[in-house]
């Protein structure tokens, strides 16, 4: 809406400024409409003709320029007065005139204008044809009751309106004779002319400026005469200017209006759009579908030289030089953490930016959606953000190469994908790793050296450009400037503090920096508060640049400014580089694919193709399966492996701490008492622990032996390493329930009090159990004997092995010891002091020295073999007693209470075997298929872990060959759609 008041003053300012006063001035913010300088160019077409030698410097002349030349005359007496009276009137006749300029100007730049305005805002307005349903029934019945030709033939035809313009004939033909009067009046040739030009060059510059001719020497006139002029056409010349500016500011607001009410229309359409009217599927936008693709590439591990090279908007500054600011701005909302002075992007988080009904926030990862119109949504957004910055950091880092992908929705946001990266330092301080500063540049070259990436190059404006880095970064990865934007932020600070504000011209025209760029840009991201809202910051950035002198003198252009400029230009580079690339990047995949789908076919012809998701649910299903497989275990089986093991763990203690002292007693009372005591202690602290071990220990085994055995027709052995995994994991995580200690103390303490053997199998089974058991003792004595002497001499001569000077001694000990035994053979346990001086004396006498707890220790394993070789032959004894125990034991001398401790410790050992078997079967066996269950969903949502547990290169292609094949769909969905916008 600009244009029309620019339109208006270019003919206004023609007719009024004199030709021999040159000023320059500059509308800001806004380009001057073209109709301006069709006008202009209509009345100085033909001044380059009459154009004397000497005024090269003029470029443009008025209609001015066409006065007759005069020949000289003096000025005196009369004449002189003549002369001066005379330019009084023609300036009193171009005052009368003005008004009649103003406002035909007016009507035809403004009407011009409206109509261009109109149809452009027609053209934004979106497609209505699909809403007609809306309008009722009745509107369009009454349209076609009406008449509209009749209706137009009512109205006045287009001449009777074209008469009531002003005629422009008489008024060139009044214009003419304000030349002649005003050539007729000035008292000397007038070789020059002024007027308006109209200046706009490549980079889209408006400027207005009057040309000036230096007069001839025959048109000089007096100095007082010239020094009146010359003030008069300054203040006319402000006043114009003035003028001006407010003719643009009100236009401004106009268009201002337009903007936010288009904004509510497209936002009321968008939310009916979203409601389903018609009830028909909304589809992915554009850019939600080019989103996805680059969400796939961002975890795909590019294998066969297919590589990432779609578009997307690359954010890359120092630190602190605003780039999360000027993103914010294009998002409209203030969603990143924020900090003084510290590193706060700690990971590169893209952003989707697309135009929405509702202003909102959502990661790609959760279905949470943040109104950024609330502040506590916003905080909660920013609070999350440094919450998955933080935790993609691993221990020991500063910053993460993992992406966070985020996409924000909005009325008025343009559709684009940016990058932001972490900021670039120069040093690494305290409390950061020592790698961080090459970590951030490989990070931002990793982005920045795809070919279609748009740079956009962050530099703040209130600090010496010398102590840019990124520059000269950006400089390496875009040497010719191709797809990089140069943005200067905060440059309200840099005009306040630099002596030289032409400083600030060379930075955004390229001049000072070696990088080259597509464009230039400046902004103003709000005054350094993080309190601030958007739109008091774009309330300050217009009201900077309003005032600016930057923009006022010419140092920066209108196209170059704010950040709402900035936005149009960085979407406007993505799309035109997404249209351009799309199609090219579609093929490369395409390519990839026949590669892999080739390599599968050659490699793996009978398998399908399976990824490593697919995969890990059909080990699921086996490992699953053989779980299940438990419970087909047959109780027998359950109970002869729990007996057999239980007895491994306890025999050693019912031996040597029960049975051998109960032994050593006199009768066999002190026996029964003695064996009594000690089977409660061992009941009461240790059996049960032990019994729980062993029945845990025989479930694990159970449990591995069947994911060993199981072999179906679709076994695979790429899933050992994974059930390895699952069976280590439940096993751990399994435990016994814990009132099954205290029921099973019960039950082996009641098993183990019972003395009563009831018939003679019974007997025979406890004599036979007890026999086995002292010839598995004897056999395994008789090992460590041996071990000890060494070899005899049987095996020395056949075998060519001597004894060891250790062994030598043991033996002789031990041939010593033997004496003892066989003359006390019902010697007790232990040697006595005295005793144990014998024996080394009676060694030493033979040239033997040898040391006192030898001696012990070489009788503990004779009398241990002396006491297993009684017990034998006590046990065949006791074959024949169980008459004499029924009769218990009376007139007789065989007594056999060993034999109804082993019947009352075997009795204990099937009780605890049948109930831990019950137990098992019961209980712990579904409580292990549930703990499989669990580790299997951790694994299975734990991709690291199925990476790990699941590899190969069969793995590897099934999944390269799947996510080339899903990208290579998204994005001929995407390029259809992209044609279909066109």
């Amino acid at each position: 809406m600009l244009r029309a008041g620019s339109a208006v003053t270019c003919i206004a300012c023609m007719n009024l400024l004199p030709s021999r006063m040159g000023v320059k001035f500059r509308v800001p913010l806004q380009k001057l409409h073209p109709l301006s300088r069709a006008i202009q160019h209509r009345y100085s077409s033909n001044n380059n003709q009459q154009r004397p030698p000497h005024c090269s410097a003029a470029r443009h002349y008025t209609s001015l320029s066409r006065l007759p030349m005069r020949p000289h005359k003096s000025r005196s007496g009369g004449h002189g007065y003549q002369q001066h009276r005379s330019f009084w009137v023609a300036r009193l006749a171009a005052r009368l005139l003005k008004l009649r300029y103003i406002l035909l100007g007016s009507a035809v730049g403004g009407g011009y204008t409206a109509k261009k305005t109109y149809d452009e805002w027609k053209d934004m307005f979106p497609d209505m044809s699909q809403y007609t349903w809306i309008v009722p029934d009745f509107v369009w019945e009454l349209s076609e009751n009406i008449d509209l030709d009749k209706l137009a033939s009512a109205l006045p035809e287009l001449e009777k309106i074209a008469k009531l313009l002003p005629d422009m004939e008489k008024i060139g033909e009044n214009f003419t004779f304000l030349k002649s009067l005003l050539s007729t009046g000035l008292g000397s040739e007038v070789n020059g002319a002024s007027g308006l030009h109209l200046l706009l060059e490549t980079t889209g510059e408006s400027t207005l400026r009057v040309t000036d001719v230096p007069p001839t020497s025959a048109a000089m006139s007096d100095s007082s005469d010239k020094q009146f002029k010359k003030s008069y056409d300054k203040e006319k010349i402000d006043q114009l200017q003035e003028e001006l500016l407010r003719t643009q500011s009100k236009y401004q607001r106009m268009l201002e209006r337009l903007e936010k009410e288009n904004k509510e229309l497209r936002k009321v359409v968008l939310q009916k759009d979203e409601k389903g009217i018609h009830q028909r599927n909304v589809k992915k936008s554009l850019i939600d579908m080019y989103s996805e693709v680059l969400d796939i590439l961002s975890f795909y591990d590019s294998n066969y030289n297919t590589q990432d090279h779609l578009p997307r908007v690359v954010v890359v500054g120092d630190q602190s030089a605003g780039k999360t600011s000027v993103l914010e701005m294009i998002a409209q909302a203030r969603i990143f953490p924020r900090g003084s002075g510290e590193m706060m992007t700690r990971s590169p988080v893209k952003v989707t930016l697309s135009e929405g009904p509702h202003h909102v926030a959502i990661f790609k990862d959760s279905t949470r959606e943040f109104d950024l119109g609330k502040e506590e949504d916003l905080a909660a957004l920013r609070h999350e953000i440094e919450l998955r910055m933080r935790k993609s950091v691993k221990e020991g880092q500063t910053v993460s190469p993992e992406t966070i992908s985020l996409s924000v929705k909005g009325p008025g946001i343009q559709r684009m994908v940016l990058v932001d990266l972490p900021g670039v330092i120069s040093t690494v301080t305290a409390g950061m790793a020592a790698d961080t500063k090459e970590t951030i540049f490989s990070i931002s070259k990793a982005y920045m050296q795809n070919p279609n990436a748009i740079i956009l190059c962050i530099q703040d404006g209130s600090v010496d450009a010398e102590r840019s880095i990124v520059t000269d970064l950006v400089s390496q990865m875009d040497p010719q400037g191709k797809r990089t934007i140069f943005v200067l932020t905060k440059v309200d600070l840099a005009e306040k503090n630099l002596a030289s504000p032409s400083r600030i011209q060379q930075i955004v025209e390229g001049k000072l920096f070696p990088m080259k760029a597509l464009g230039y840009f400046a902004v103003v991201t709000g005054k350094g508060s993080s309190n601030e809202s958007i739109d008091s910051i774009k309330d300050y950035e217009e009201d900077f640049f309003q005032k600016s002198r930057l923009l006022r003198d010419g140092m920066l252009k209108a196209h170059q400014v704010t950040t709402k400029n900035l936005s149009l230009a960085v979407s406007d580079c993505f799309w035109k580089m997404v249209r351009e690339s799309v199609e090219q990047q579609a093929d490369v995949f395409k390519a990839s694919r026949f590669n892999l789908e080739t390599e599968w076919k050659n490699n793996y012809p009978r398998l399908r193709e399976l990824d490593r998701n697919e995969l890990y649910e059909k080990a699921k299903n086996e490992i699953l399966d053989e779980v299940i497989s438990l419970s087909q275990v047959t109780p027998k089986h359950w109970e002869s492996i729990l007996q057999k093991k239980l007895w491994e763990r306890v025999s050693t203690h019912v031996i040597e701490n029960i049975y051998l002292p109960a032994a050593q007693t006199m009768n066999s009372g002190t026996f029964n008492t003695t064996v009594d005591i000690k089977l409660k202690q061992w009941t009461d602290k240790q059996l049960p622990h032990k019994a729980l071990e062993v029945a845990w220990e025989t479930l694990q085994e159970e449990f591995a032996r069947f994911m060993a055995e199981y072999k179906g027709k679709d076994q695979d052995d790429i899933f050992d390493k994974l059930k390895e995994a699952v069976k280590d994991e439940s096993i751990k995580r399994h435990k016994w329930n814990e009132r099954a200690m205290d029921s099973l103390r019960v039950i082996q303490h009641n098993a183990l009090e019972d003395c009563s053997i009831t018939d003679k199998p019974q007997w025979d089974a406890a004599i036979q159990f007890m026999e086995e058991t002292l010839q598995s003792r004897l056999k395994d004595t008789d090992s460590i004997i041996a071990d000890m002497v060494g070899p005899d001499w049987k095996q020395r001569w056949l075998s060519w092995t001597n004894r060891t000077p250790e062994q030598h001694i043991r033996n002789e000990t031990k041939n010593e010891l033997e004496r003892v035994l066989k003359l006390h053979e019902d010697h007790t346990a232990y040697l006595a002091n005295d005793e144990v001086t014998t024996v080394r004396k009676n060694l030493e006498a033979r040239g033997v020295d040898v040391d006192p707890v030898l001696i012990k220790d070489t009788w503990h394993q004779l009398y241990r073999r002396h006491f297993l070789q009684k017990a034998l032959l006590h046990c065949n004894l006791c074959r024949r007693g169980f008459y004499y125990y029924q009769r218990h034991f009376v007139d007789s001398e065989l007594e056999c209470n060993d034999v109804v401790l082993f019947w009352r410790i075997q009795r204990m050992l099937a009780i605890t075997a049948n109930t831990l078997r019950q137990q098992l079967t019961n209980t712990e066996v579904r409580r292990l298929e549930k703990n499989v269950k669990e580790v299997l969903e951790d694994f299975g949502e734990d991709t690291e872990k199925k990476v790990q547990l699941i590899t190969g290169r069969r793995v590897q292609l099934a999944e390269d060959l799947k996510k080339v094949r899903e990208i290579q769909e998204k994005l001929e969905a995407f390029i259809e759609a992209l044609h279909k916008e066109k």
